[in-house]
């Protein structure tokens, strides 16, 4: 053989050896289970991933913890999943204890007002100062003048009102209390805005499901749940005046896209400061108030992650880069709303920065490294005859 026919076929193996290591990350045989932690507004479409995702890539599992936004940050933190889920974006406390965290938003959606109103169904209007009042306690009755004004013709009772919230750090709460704030003066200088919040009165429920289940079991009680919960268990909710207040709006997919799509253009980069985006009350007259973008957190150095490995670092990336893509198809049936192509860019240009102990993931597998060792090994075997046994014309 040549020595050109060798130099060939080894500049020919180093370079199929990424495509045969991405292959091979793709299609490994390895079981890995990837872990992932806290929001439960985002967990009925996080599950449907995980079942999905399943069906594609059997020797891969998801288990995600829906314990909420403030824990999911906590373990995030604490490096003992591989990615943390939230509502709410890192503050500047959170980035000072996690630093090199790339937030990679992965889902909007909308954030209802639930009632439980016998024989009243969906549609009860409110504003946002309204809502404000009632979860202070300064509104205690189902027929305040209040609510009564913005409800001609509605036999309101004269029962109590049972306020709902959550009990647990929540990015559900982040963005409820988010939009309180920028609607009632009242509310953001007494109560303000955070994952958790000092409650004047009402029941405190776990998650998602633990606020809508007091509300769907107690007469005449009203809370704040994400959309999808609302509509798996078939409960009644609010038509809620928009930012322009010439309409009352209801929760849907599509008032949900146009609040989202008023306040797209100005988002950070994947490891900028998110602290500050927020896409409640914005502008239009179809867009729905009380709406979030959803967030999956991960390190930009996986090796920080306990427990973590190579090619468990490219399965991650590999599963985070289909949700962002090819899994956005399962959003619309759960009402959350598919990812813009803007934030999709972000989210791939934020997965592009990701290493394991400063190299790129994925890094090549065992079969990828042992074919570029051969190749090194033909290179330096031909410069070794070349000086030993050839006298080439120049």
């Amino acid at each position: 053989m040549t020595n050109k026919v060798i130099m060939g076929f080894t500049l020919m193996l180093i370079l199929i050896v990424p495509a045969m290591s991405l292959h091979a990350s793709a299609q490994t045989s390895q079981s890995y289970t990837i872990t992932g932690a806290g929001s439960t507004f985002v967990f009925p479409l996080m599950d449907n991933w995980r079942v999905e995702y399943n069906k594609i890539h059997p020797e891969i599992m998801l288990n995600y913890q829906s314990i909420g936004s403030g824990a999911g940050i906590k373990l995030l933190e604490q490096k003992s999943v591989d990615f943390g889920a939230s509502d709410a974006p890192l503050s500047a406390t959170d980035m000072q204890k996690a630093p090199g965290v790339l937030t990679l938003p992965e889902s909007i959606g909308g954030i209802t007002v639930t009632y439980n109103l016998p024989g009243i169904d969906k549609g009860l209007k409110l504003t946002g100062p309204v809502i404000a009042q009632i979860f202070m306690g300064n509104i205690t009755s189902w027929n305040d003048p209040a609510i009564v004004s913005l409800n001609p013709g509605v036999n309101l009772p004269s029962q109590k009102i049972v306020v709902a919230h959550r009990s647990d750090g929540s990015g559900t709460t982040y963005a409820f209390t988010d939009y309180l704030s920028k609607v009632s003066p009242d509310w953001q200088t007494k109560i303000g805005q955070g994952k958790s919040v000092p409650w004047p009165l009402g029941t405190g429920g776990q998650g998602n499901a633990g606020v809508a289940n007091i509300v769907k079991s107690t007469p005449y009680a009203i809370g704040y749940v994400e959309l999808a919960y609302v509509f798996q268990n078939k409960m009644t909710y609010a038509f809620v005046q928009n930012a322009d207040g010439n309409s009352f709006v209801e929760p849907t997919l599509d008032s949900v896209a146009a609040d989202a799509a008023a306040a797209s253009g100005s988002f950070p980069a994947a490891d900028g400061d998110w602290s500050k985006v927020s896409i409640v009350n914005q502008p239009g007259s179809n867009s729905y108030p009380i709406s979030t973008l959803t967030y999956v957190m991960i390190y930009k150095d996986l090796s920080t992650v306990t427990g973590e490995t190579q090619d468990k670092s490219s399965q991650v990336l590999a599963f985070l880069d289909w949700i962002i893509h090819d899994g956005q198809q399962y959003a619309s049936g759960l009402l959350y709303v598919p990812l813009p192509d803007s934030i999709k860019k972000i989210d791939e240009n934020g997965l592009a920065e990701v290493t394991f102990a400063g190299g790129a993931v994925p890094e090549f597998g065992p079969i990828a490294a042992l074919v570029l060792a051969i190749a090194i090994v033909s290179i330096i075997a031909v410069s070794a005859r070349s000086r030993i046994g050839f006298n080439p014309k120049i």
